[in-house]
């Protein structure tokens, strides 16, 4: 039996028989082998059937491996112990089938729901958010501080407990669930006609980065050819998602500790950002503008000059208000060793996306699974080294730089593309197949995992958002910090509640 994963490149689709079938043992050993020889686990997961598949992306090669197996019946040997980038993913088995595994170290709910196949893991009081065991920190001295999910802003519900000593945060655990919808279940049985804006949604500051991962998904289960012009359009509003985010949230970060002219700018600035995705398709979110097959919208000569004169107005006051904010020595004070992150841990915990980056890991899908455009002009990959909330600031800034570079050659070069169409049919999808689509959005890696039952229908589809990765990423940097630190370090990583819930 051949134990090495079948090879796919971002936005492929293969056979299910071509995709190596393991016993669940030799399944469990390959991936651990994999991940010895420098790969990381993007994604596992299980279907309805029992089968189970694992996603290993292979940065070095520029490529994923793919593997499935059958499930035990009722429990498995959780694989947690030995690979602690499994520890969620197992927890989700655990929720969404009713497979128990033995062993984890840490077993409870993560979107507090029944299981889809009416077989719990757990007693039924128990699935509702908020209600399970946390983790205790035990002694004298030691006192527990419980933060939401009710929150003092207009942000989305999650649960923060925190064991201090002192002010100090010996360990953090973060409870969410609350804003979980059902989206993968919904998907099963697509695409319907509501599947394009649940895509969109999945995490709504994300719209552009989900809709393309999915529109990967779809054509290349169905053999679509997209159209350079829309090649161009999706780079573009994927690096205007990022610049209105990356801009946002170093506003925020001002605001945490103080600093309010650059708090001040940011906000107004962000908003900038989000106007000129609305040049493209009349949504500052992006709404309507992916779709499978293309885009749903296009820009002529007029349009493109006037996005690229208020892409060069929004950057000049976007690189004053940062500039300003990191040359300050009483912010770079709260910023430099606050939140710290060591290589080794973010690695271990299998953290994605600039909170990855900034601790040295290069793992970026526009460098190492390039598509459309990105394959035509390379970015340059931004790595810092410190971990903390600076380098996470700089990472930040400097990524707001190469994309406005890599904007304006975008525009170039779609000024001298020939007219023509913008988005060509996509279907039927090919039956008994599996496909890969992966995106860099603005938090980090997006992959998107489809499915198809014998009639060429969505038969499982998984979402795997940078957020279900790095949350425990958060709880990491906590971990020996003032508690009046938390706000910062939050939002130096700026997670998504319901891009974690699905």
């Amino acid at each position: 039996m051949k134990r090495q994963p079948a090879h796919l490149a971002n936005g492929e689709a293969r056979s299910l028989s071509a995709i190596p079938n393991l016993e669940f043992s030799a399944f469990q050993k390959t991936i651990l082998h994999e991940l010895a020889n420098g790969a990381r686990l993007a994604c596992l997961c299980a279907d309805r059937t029992g089968a189970g598949y694992a996603v290993l992306a292979e940065e070095a090669k520029q490529r994923f491996g793919v593997l499935r197996t059958q499930f035990p019946e009722k429990e498995f040997t959780s694989l947690t112990p030995q690979c602690p980038q499994a520890h969620l993913f197992e927890r989700e088995i655990a929720e969404q089938w009713g497979l128990l595994p033995v062993d984890h170290p840490w077993l409870k709910p993560v979107r507090f729901h029944p299981a889809w196949t009416g077989r719990d893991v757990w007693e039924r009081e128990a699935i509702q958010p908020g209600v399970m065991d946390f983790y205790r920190v035990e002694g004298e001295t030691i006192h527990e501080v419980a933060v939401g999910p009710v929150h003092a802003g207009v942000i989305e519900p999650g649960h923060f407990r925190f064991q201090c000593h002192g002010e100090t945060v010996f360990h953090l655990e973060i409870a969410l669930g609350f804003q979980h919808r059902g989206i993968e279940r919904a998907l099963e049985g697509g695409p319907h006609k509501l599947t394009l804006k649940m895509m969109e949604t999945a995490a709504g500051d994300t719209t552009i980065g989900h809709a393309w991962a999915h529109a990967l998904v779809m054509e290349a289960l169905a053999g679509s050819e997209v159209p350079a012009r829309a090649h161009h359009h999706r780079a573009i509003a994927l690096e205007l998602e990022r610049l209105a985010n990356h801009t946002g949230d170093l506003g925020a970060l001002a605001g945490d500790v103080g600093f309010l002219p650059t708090a001040a700018f940011c906000g107004r600035l962000r908003g900038d950002w989000l106007n000129l995705t609305a040049l493209l398709c009349g949504s500052r979110l992006g709404r309507d503008l992916v779709r499978p097959g293309g885009v749903g919208f296009d820009l002529d000569a007029t349009q493109i000059e006037e996005l690229r004169l208020r892409l060069e107005a929004a950057f000049t006051d976007t690189a004053n208000a940062v500039e300003l904010l990191l040359a300050t020595p009483s912010v770079l004070a709260r910023f430099e060793g606050t939140g710290k992150i060591e290589r080794f841990a973010a690695e271990d915990a299998g953290l994605v996306g600039p909170a990855a980056r900034a601790c040295g890991l290069p793992r970026d899908a526009r460098t190492h699974f390039p598509v459309g455009f990105y394959q035509d002009l390379k970015l340059p990959m931004v790595l810092d080294h410190d971990g903390d909330v600076a380098a996470r600031a700089r990472i930040r800034w400097a990524e707001i730089q190469a994309s406005v570079q890599f904007i304006r050659q975008a525009l170039e070069g779609l000024a001298e593309l020939p007219t023509g169409p913008t988005l060509v049919p996509c279907g039927p999808l090919a039956p008994n197949h599996l496909a890969l689509g992966v995106v860099e959005g603005w938090r980090g890696e997006l992959v998107h995992m489809a499915i198809t039952d014998s009639e060429g229908r969505l038969g499982r589809y998984k979402v795997v958002d940078p957020s279900f990765h790095n949350w425990t990423g958060l709880a990491l940097a906590m971990r020996g910090q003032e508690i009046s630190d938390f706000p910062l370090c939050n939002k130096s990583f700026n997670l998504s509640y319901c891009g974690f819930d699905l």
